[in-house]
């Protein structure tokens, strides 16, 4: 660690993700789903550096791209210190899996993560303990948080220089985790198995596909963290059944079928301007580590994407916990930096 620039407290690096792949899957030839552009996640970097620098923070952990996104938002800005972290990249989620587990190593503070609710999970699973900025660039998305990027880096800054302490500005995130059993599967309990940030869903599917569509009539189960209406995707789903908040200390269960025979059918966003009709056989809250039981076979989704398959006699067992990443919250973080909320309440 280094001094900030007042010489008296310690600076930690702040890690930055970026998923060049963000906010161009197929939502954009099949829903009304708007591209985020390389040049605007160039510019978000931009902001987002020069904010933490503006709170004295000048030292970034940085992975490369194929587009050179943070090296073309980087390349005029000075007095900034880049560190470069990750191995050869695969043009999957592993590329952030590796970054992150290169910052944690570094030491960094805080990562700011720029991109959807997948990439935010992939970062994650690379550090249980991760301090998150989420900011959007993906599609779907309830896990990121909208806030203009120059204020997410101050935030970030005033973190790593060690001006703002983590108790009462960085909560735990509520996640579904799963427990994966049976078959080929070769999971055990005491074993790591998989993660969901916001929603974990079964689907009747024999094709993987694409990653992010479903047909409605394939919707089998979903479990999920949060359940808000103002939101497009299942999490809105949920939330126009009975709205769970992230504060709120249990998640929500939703079994579906045919909406042809189901007695109750609910109308909802499941990608950007594109409807669906969803028939709802069961709806209840679920309480902490209350186990919902998977049973192949079925394809399950995480966050919005299609991960893994259970064959007959493989099962995944689903619980809502408190026990994500701490997720930053950056107006409280602002209120204590400006002395405005020193008791962080």
């Amino acid at each position: 660690m280094t001094a900030d620039a007042g010489g008296t407290a310690p600076t930690a690096p702040i890690g930055l993700v970026v998923n060049p792949r963000a906010g161009t899957d197929i939502r954009r030839a099949v829903a009304a789903a708007g591209k985020v552009t390389l040049e605007e996640k160039v510019n978000v970097v931009r902001r987002v550096v020069l904010g933490a620098r503006e709170s004295g923070a000048t030292s970034f952990v940085v992975h490369h791209d194929p587009h050179r996104i943070v090296r073309r938002a980087t390349e005029t800005i000075r007095g900034i210190d880049l560190q470069w972290v990750g191995g050869p990249l695969t043009g999957t989620e592993q590329d952030s899996i590796d970054s992150v587990t290169a910052m944690r190593s570094a030491g960094c503070a805080v990562v700011v993560v720029l991109g959807g609710d997948g990439t935010n999970r992939a970062a994650a699973l690379a550090w249980p303990d991760l301090v998150v900025v989420p900011l959007s660039t993906g599609t779907n998305n309830a896990f990121p948080v909208f806030v203009e990027a120059t204020i997410a880096g101050a935030a970030a800054g005033h973190l790593a220089v060690g001006r703002v302490p983590l108790d009462g500005v960085a909560p735990r995130a509520k996640v579904v985790r799963l427990r994966l059993e049976g078959g080929e599967l070769g999971v055990r309990g005491d074993e790591p198995g998989e993660l969901a940030l916001v929603d974990a869903v079964a689907v009747d599917d024999p094709f993987v596909g694409s990653y992010e569509l479903f047909d409605p009539t394939t919707l089998r189960t979903a479990v999920l963290s949060r359940a808000d209406p103002s939101v497009v995707g299942f999490v809105g789903v949920g939330g126009l059944l009975d709205p769970v908040s992230p504060n709120d200390d249990w998640g929500l269960l939703v079994r579906f079928g045919p909406a042809d025979v189901c007695d109750r059918v609910v109308r909802g966003p499941t990608a950007p301007g594109h409807y669906d009709d969803l028939g709802v056989v069961e709806v209840r809250r679920l309480a902490f580590d209350e186990e919902v039981v998977f049973e192949g076979p079925v394809l399950l989704a995480f966050d919005g994407e299609r991960k893994r398959r259970l064959h007959v006699g493989e099962r995944a067992i689903a619980t809502v916990r408190r026990d994500g990443p701490r997720v930053v919250d950056v107006r409280a973080v602002m209120r204590r930096a400006v002395g405005a909320d020193p008791s962080g309440a």
